[in-house]
């Protein structure tokens, strides 16, 4: 039995993500809980290309109508991904971050927590070393010094008013804290997805559709709350996280880092106005990264600052602003969710 989950962990490292071993096979553990052996035995056999039911079970050499409800089901568990365009039902392999692992927001319990939480630094060890991250860093713009230019890709507001499908669902890192007592006062209903993947949510009941409007609002009381803004790294994301650097476990594996600024892909930093600056000490306080020290002004080590704009937005006396980094710094986004996938691929060595 233990081959069949073995050969999982392997199918699933070898996706652009990826599921590294460990020394005490805690990554087996974790399948162990969320797959049947039957169910690791498809889900080994899909890629991320979306594939019909006859399709899959030919390769299976399983009956199309006896399969059916099997994929059905794996997908409403979140152990697949599945999508249905012009009558079409098709179904394809989950990564298990972020995927898989976000799928079971809603059927947490805490033995799979706690072996998560042990996993998933060497999870982030293996993610960081990519240059291209599966989420980026983009700045509140409200908050950006009025020469510098910002994409259209990099606003938040923007990225939301293009959706013709958003949904909304729990955050999953702060669901898992609260379940075993390390939570946060945050607000928590407020990861968006867009698209196809909205789609998938909303039929799977991992989350609600809601409108333009609506999640603008969720935006604004995420700002308001300093969460960091981490849409998906493709100038058209398929979702934005709303991270605390409290419960995120990307945030907290870049705090981790000696130099977090240079790990993120950010293409801003921020700068104090040391005339306007009262030594008040809040953009301390709320830096996710703790990037700034209080002397006789605010001071922001650049080496640690990701650009989110926290300390901007939580500044009353507007002595902060966020500076785009010179041209050849700047983080250009892949174009495609799927370009972004390709480029982890490479820089895996996966393909």
């Amino acid at each position: 039995m233990d081959d069949v989950y073995q050969s999982l962990a392997t199918h699933l490292d070898n996706l652009p993500a990826g599921y590294p071993p460990t020394e005490s096979g805690v990554e087996l553990r974790i399948l162990k809980r969320l797959f049947s052996p039957s169910e690791a035995e498809i889900a080994m056999t899909l890629t991320m290309m979306p594939e019909s039911v006859e399709a899959i079970a030919q390769r299976l050499d399983m009956p199309a109508d006896e399969l059916a409800p099997v994929l059905k089901d794996m997908a409403y568990k979140g152990l697949i991904v599945t999508s249905s365009r012009g009558g079409q039902t098709t179904y394809g392999a989950a990564q298990f971050m972020i995927g898989i692992w976000e799928y079971h927001v809603n059927s947490l319990d805490e033995g799979l927590i706690k072996d998560f939480n042990e996993y998933v630094p060497h999870l982030m060890k293996a993610n960081l070393e990519n240059k291209t991250k599966q989420l980026r860093v983009i700045p509140i713009s409200k908050k950006i010094t009025g020469d510098a230019r910002i994409m259209a890709y990099e606003d938040a507001e923007n990225i939301i008013r293009s959706q013709s499908k958003i949904a909304v669902a729990p955050c999953i890192c702060r669901t898992e804290h609260a379940m075993v007592g390390k939570g946060c006062d945050k607000p928590r209903g407020n990861c968006l997805v867009f698209a196809g993947g909205a789609y998938y949510y909303e039929e799977t009941k991992l989350g609600r559709s809601i409108s333009q409007d609506e999640a603008l609002e969720i935006l604004k009381e995420g700002i308001a709350a300093g969460l960091v803004l981490q849409p998906g790294n493709s100038q058209k994301p398929m979702n934005i996280c709303m991270c605390c650097d409290c419960c995120c476990q990307i945030l907290k594996n870049i705090k981790n880092q000696p130099k977090p600024g240079e790990v993120v892909n950010s293409s801003y930093f921020a700068v104090v106005d040391e005339e306007e600056c009262t030594v008040c000490g809040v953009c301390e306080e709320r830096c996710p990264m703790d990037a700034i020290t209080i002397d006789d002004v605010a001071v922001v080590a650049l080496e640690r600052c990701i650009g989110c704009g926290v300390c901007a937005g939580s500044c009353d006396f507007e002595a902060i602003v966020l500076a785009s980094k010179d041209e050849d710094a700047r983080w250009i986004p892949p174009s495609s969710t799927v370009e972004t996938y390709i480029n982890i691929a490479k820089e895996r060595g996966k393909i």
